[in-house]
């Protein structure tokens, strides 16, 4: 039930009567008068040479405002890129295509269909080439995805710790004699963590207008990272950045595809600057698979060795990870985040290395957990593996080899320092709310009766929060966008002459329910109530600069910054109410009412007399005070936050048919200070239900040649109420140190300690089979199959 507490209740989310009633506005609601429409006409291969283009047919179509090609917008360059290392997007193809979907062509008329007909009537002249589609073959250079490169590899992220060569040596050794040992064992899993698609509810849209008379873009776009847009298009075009004023309104789910800028909003903004109309976009589902930003897609080895009473000794990965065909905002950058946490809770020794290569297939980029997913899934694996091998019940091994609890900054074994840490105490309250023994008896109950039921337990360590902005330095900045700006957090506070409230940040929700949680945070220190308190997000031209929602990042970095706002106005409107009452601050107390002095309720001031005097100064007499009441706040964390997690579920697998039923599904979950606990469950559920998507039912399929054979969501099954459990749900509260909330961030902890946890109770449930190790996604056909061999 909800409760009407500022801070730490669980008050009604505001933002769902317009939702829940059709009544939000998304970018596809937004059409200016004027508006055309844009299609494109697209690759039907993974690569190919392109011959020839004849765009006669479709400019002669009814409708037609223009066509373009690449030497159209050859002059504006290529899309450019956060961090970029060797090959990004061109705005249009030219030359080669290299990749399905990829965009060759762009119409524009004065209606989506026949902008459609008409890219349908674009002559094309391929010639096919080889496609690079397996990543070991990708990694061995066989064949090249870029001829003017001289490998398919961009890079590879290595760490043991992360950039020290003498230290990743030294653990490499270190590992190597642990091995050498007579008393030790090594469990080496082999598995595909699968290319997922992020599938947000609203697909991308964009609409652009050119206001010659001003000589500014307005934008309108489903991102999660308006301010880089705003960037992105002001580099592009040679404007200062008051001349581009990029709106995201609702965004309807984002989960890392709409982290990105995308080549088809650069080309709606030029062609609406070209033709001086409004120009919009909107991409169809189907599209969206070649268009948009996938996720995952590693292939890896994990070994873990160990002695035989589940102390551990030393981990290590070598995975490959692809990229697809170009880099965009934070592709080559992914695993590097799935690097952070590379070790996870644990104090053993790490090496741990991903190389990352191009394919001819659709770009990665940020999903839901982004990095963090995968790494966890390979460390959490291996560790069950190596707890079947030794027979030390997986519960003992990992409270054996976590790292003792911490309340100050504590260095990874693969190298960074983590905030704060409670790792057995969380994985202790999962064994007792699940009560863990008794399922175990369940279990093997079911077994002597021939039933094939199994326990999967997994622990997790995520970072988020991402900080500070000496990251920077590394990349992570909009500086490519022409936004020399660090990944702080913004929120600006106002009490208006109303005595309402407005506030301001630089994050905006994509189903997160900021305008909840920060009218939260912010009643929380004013006492205002939160119906009095608006929350505004997502417009470049009103809201400071801001980084965008991505990471879990934004309760604890802009929240934190809104929150010292709130602090700082109540200061101020103390300082009022105290020259209003002849008081001293210090004894000021503040309501929903206003203010009064401690002990002395009848001497009070109501908000709107404060308000009143805040906005006509003069009531303020001699005071010192300055007229006004907000207060603009940068928030710079001296480090990004670690929340952690365990995870158990129980499944039974019809061995007849291979499906996997999810019997139950216990999470404990630690994000630091919960500011809506009913907003962080339903975080909890969302997260859980995209791993059980990935670990049951989700897979983007290439075939040898590249074509894309999972592009619907009849080929691309996505998780319905019916594929998921009740889910019991539990924390521990363990909070940060490096923000004023104490704040973590749970946006995506669910996912991270989901896919692992699945397949760790279906290889229990298939022990007595001698299964070791089935691949995702667990459809009945793959199950069955591993129980035939």
């Amino acid at each position: 039930m909800a409760t009407t507490s500022a801070l730490g209740g669980s008050v009604r989310r505001r933002e769902d009567p317009a939702l829940i009633q059709g009544l939000g506005q998304f970018v596809d609601d937004v059409s200016p008068v004027g508006t055309t429409h844009v299609a494109f006409a697209r690759s039907p291969f993974a690569h190919a040479k392109i011959n020839s283009i004849d765009t006669s047919a479709a400019r002669a179509a009814d409708g037609v405002v223009a066509v373009y090609t690449h030497e159209d917008v050859a002059h504006l360059g290529d899309l450019l890129a956060q961090v970029k290392v060797a090959k990004g997007r061109p705005l249009l193809a030219h030359g080669k295509v290299k990749h399905v979907g990829e965009a060759v062509a762009m119409v524009v008329a004065e209606s989506t269909y026949q902008a459609k007909d008409a890219a349908d009537l674009i002559d094309i002249d391929y010639e096919p080439l080889k496609a690079v589609i397996d990543l070991k073959e990708s990694a061995a250079d066989t064949s090249l995805v870029h001829d003017d490169l001289e490998s398919n590899v961009l890079l590879a992220w290595e760490a043991g710790p992360w950039g020290d060569e003498e230290g990743i040596a030294a653990t490499k050794q270190t590992i190597a004699d642990a091995k050498a040992r007579d008393d030790t064992v090594s469990v080496s899993v082999e598995a595909v963590n699968q290319r997922l698609m992020p599938v947000a509810i609203e697909p991308r849209s964009v609409v652009a207008e050119w206001q010659a008379g001003y000589g500014r873009f307005v934008i309108h776009s489903s991102s999660q990272i308006p301010h880089a847009l705003m960037g992105a298009v002001k580099t592009t075009f040679g404007l200062d950045a008051t001349h581009v004023q990029v709106i995201a309104p609702e965004v309807g789910g984002g989960f890392g595809v709409k982290l990105n800028i995308y080549n088809d909003e650069i080309l709606v903004a030029f062609a609406a600057k070209a033709l001086g109309r409004p120009v919009k976009w909107t991409e169809t589902r189907r599209e969206s698979t070649g268009s948009s930003t996938h996720g995952r897609g590693w292939v890896g080895t994990a070994t873990i060795t160990g002695t035989k009473d589940g102390e551990i000794l030393g981990y290590e990965l070598d995975a490959i990870a692809d990229m697809g065909a170009y880099e965009q905002n934070l592709t080559v950058a992914i695993p590097f985040l799935g690097l952070f946490v590379g070790s996870g809770q644990y104090k053993f020794s790490t090496h741990w290395k991903v190389t990352c290569v191009f394919t001819n297939k659709m770009t990665t980029d940020a999903c839901r957990g982004a990095g963090r997913p995968e790494a966890a899934y390979y460390l959490e694996r291996a560790i069950d593996a190596f707890s079947r091998e030794v027979g030390v019940d997986p519960v003992e091994v990992r409270k054996k080899n976590f790292i003792e609890k911490f309340d100050e900054a504590v260095v990874s074994p693969i190298g960074f320092a983590m905030d704060t840490g409670d790792y057995s105490t969380n994985l202790d309250k999962l064994v007792e709310v699940s009560n863990y023994e008794a399922l175990k008896a369940e279990r093997d109950a079911a077994r002597a009766e021939g039933r094939y039921v199994g326990i999967g337990i997994s622990s997790y360590c995520e970072v988020c929060g991402f900080a500070p902005t000496a990251l920077s330095e590394l990349g992570f900045s909009w500086s490519t966008y022409g936004l020399p700006a660090g990944f702080y957090g913004t929120g600006l506070v106002r009490v208006n002459p109303d005595a309402s409230v407005t506030v301001i940040t630089g994050t905006g929700p994509s189903g997160q329910g900021h305008q909840t949680a920060w009218a939260q945070l912010v009643s929380d220190r004013l006492g205002i109530p939160v119906e009095k308190i608006r929350v505004i997000h997502g417009d470049t031209g009103e809201a400071p600069m801001g980084i965008g929602t991505f990471g879990s990042r934004s309760v604890a970095v802009d929240g934190s910054a809104t929150y010292d706002a709130a602090e700082r106005v109540a200061a101020k409107a103390k300082d009022i109410a105290a020259h209003l009452l002849e008081a001293s601050a210090e004894d000021i107390e503040l309501d929903a009412e206003g203010a009064s002095v401690a002990g002395s309720p009848e001497s009070s001031v109501e908000w709107g007399e404060i308000a009143a005097a805040a906005y006509l100064p003069h009531r303020l007499g001699e005071s010192e005070i300055e007229g006004g009441l907000e207060s603009h706040v940068i928030f710079d964390p001296p480090n990004a936050t670690w929340p952690f997690g365990s995870h158990l579920a129980m499944v039974e697998v019809d061995p007849d048919t291979g499906n996997v039923d999810i019997l139950r599904y216990f999470t404990v979950d630690d994000c630091g200070n919960q500011i809506n606990p009913m907003i962080v469950a339903g975080q909890v559920h969302g997260g859980v239900t995209h791993g059980i998507g990935q670990a049951m039912l989700e897979e983007v399929v290439y075939d040898e040649d590249g074509n894309l054979l999972t592009g619907s969501l009849l080929d691309y099954p996505i998780p319905t109420a019916g594929d998921v459990p009740f889910y019991e749900l539990n924390s521990t509260v363990t909070p940060t140190n490096i923000n004023s909330i104490g704040a973590k961030g749970i946006g995506e902890a669910g996912t991270i300690g989901t896919a692992q946890t699945i397949v760790n109770a279906v290889v229990d449930a298939l022990d007595p089979l001698g299964v070791k190790h089935i691949d995702m996604p667990l459809r009945p056909k793959r199950v069955w199959a591993a129980i035939q061999e």
